[in-house]
Order: C-alpha cells, then structure tokens, then sequence
C-alpha cells in the first residue's frame, strides 16, 4: 500500500497535515480580526510607500483575483494584492502588504536565498507533479530505477521548500520592522501584524515537514519493495 491507504503515511506525515491545518484555522482567526481593526493606509499604498522609502521604483503594484493569493511576482518585478488587501485600509492588509514589500526588498538587495528559490521554481512545479507520478508508476510496473527517478525529481520540490523558509522568515522580519521604523502602526497594531505573520510562517513550517516527511515515506517504502 501507498499514500493514504498506508498506515505508515499517516504515522510520518499526518502530524504535518495537522499542523497545516491548525496553522490555516490561525491565519483565518488573525487575519479576520486585524481585517475589523481600522488603517491609516491600503494595502497597495503600505506597499507603495515601504517601495519608495527604499529607493524602489521599478515595481509595479496591482489587484489578484482571490483570497489571500498575495505575492510577489520577481519575473514581472510586481506586487500583487488580492482586492480584499489591496484596497482595504486594515491592519491586516497592512500587514501583508508590507510582506510582499518585503519580498521586493529582498529581491532589490540580491538576497541569496532568494536567488536560490527562484532558481529552483522549475524544478519545484515539474519534480512536485512528474516525480510522484514516476514513482508510483515504478511501482506499479515494478520499475525501481523509474521509481528512484521520481523519488530524485520530488526532492526537488523538498529542496524548494526548504529554501523557502528563510525567505518567507525574512521577508516577515522585514514587514514587521519597517512598519514600526515608518511609524506606519502602533504598538496595538503590531501586536496584530504580527499574529498574522506568524501564523502564515507557521503554514510554511507545515508545508516543509509535509514535504520532507513525504519525502522519508517514499524512500522507505522503495527500500522495503527493493
């Protein structure tokens, strides 16, 4: 058995899967109460003012469709807010807001892991989808170099991962500390970014375990068929 008709699946990666999930329920219980607490800014203006308070005036700032797809896109050098955040004058949208700043932040300064994470986004979206499939078909056919291969293409995706961690960390530590230096918040109001970045680190943290814990099942179990 494979996946979750496995016993062992859940052993390693279901605390994972819970934590996701404990981590999501955080996000959606901060980002509701700082979304009541009233701004002085929206969202697209915290971003566009932490851009030119670095000397940033290259990256564009725009609307997304979606709850909470905020990004930033290092390719079209955009800021993308979901429209509850872009044009919201709330700590929440704030807070995220000065996230995804922060990512643009990194990306101006040349932050290594950065660098390193979109280098890997290729690799992360091909090994995700195509190494499990190649996995699962080695060991249907019993293939195990197939198997091994699609196990080697999702440690791709484990590595983005990872990698990610320090970004996600960084560009949060950013958020925090230039709303504060910018006089943007007070102290209530920090109390409240913060609780919504912690939270959304928290869903990284969830992932990575997921990602790495699957990563363990499947080499024991083509060690085991092997």
């Amino acid at each position: 058995m494979i996946g979750v008709f496995d016993p062992l699946f859940w052993i390693l990666v279901g605390p994972a899967l819970l934590l996701g999930i404990i981590a999501q329920i955080w996000v959606q219980s901060a980002f509701s109460r700082a979304q009541r607490a009233l701004a002085p800014y929206s969202g697209a203006e915290t971003a566009s003012l932490i851009l030119q308070a670095a000397g940033i005036h290259d990256v564009k700032i725009e609307p997304v469709e979606g709850l909470l797809t905020d990004h930033y896109d290092p390719i079209r050098r955009v800021i993308r807010l979901s429209r509850g955040v872009f044009a919201s004058r709330s700590v929440a949208a704030m807070g995220i807001a000065a996230h995804e700043a922060g990512h643009a932040l990194q990306h101006a300064e040349g932050y290594a892991p950065l660098v390193v994470r979109n280098a890997a986004v290729g690799l992360a979206h091909f090994g995700s989808g195509a190494g499990v499939w190649l996995l699962l078909l080695g060991l249907i056919f019993s293939i195990p170099v197939l198997a091994w291969v699609g196990v080697l293409l999702f440690s791709g995706a484990v590595f983005f991962q990872v990698i990610n961690l320090p970004v996600e960390f960084n560009a949060s530590a950013r958020a925090k500390a230039v709303l504060l230096r910018m006089g943007l918040v007070d102290n209530r109001s920090q109390r409240l970014v913060n609780s919504i970045l912690t939270a959304a680190a928290l869903t990284y943290v969830a992932a990575t375990l997921q990602a790495v814990l699957s990563l363990i099942y499947y080499v024991i179990i083509l060690r085991n068929r092997d």
